[in-house]
């Protein structure tokens, strides 16, 4: 049982660090863009709102 339970904390630990990766690319690709558009702006402030998110959960799941 504790196995499955490893198991299944590390998918999830491996599943947020590819999303914050995801995340991160993209607010770069868009942090580097001379302008936004209202839209642009949007998705690069809540982006930056789920990397942190996801950056928190990635630290408590793996602190002892």
């Amino acid at each position: 049982m504790e196995e499955m339970v490893r198991g299944s904390k590390q998918a999830l630990i491996d599943r947020l660090a590819a999303e914050h990766r995801a995340m991160k690319i993209r607010v770069r690709e868009l942090g580097g863009q001379i302008a936004l558009t209202s839209a642009e702006r949007a998705e690069y402030e809540q982006l930056k709102k789920m990397k942190l998110r996801t950056k928190d959960r990635l630290r408590w799941l793996t602190s002892p």
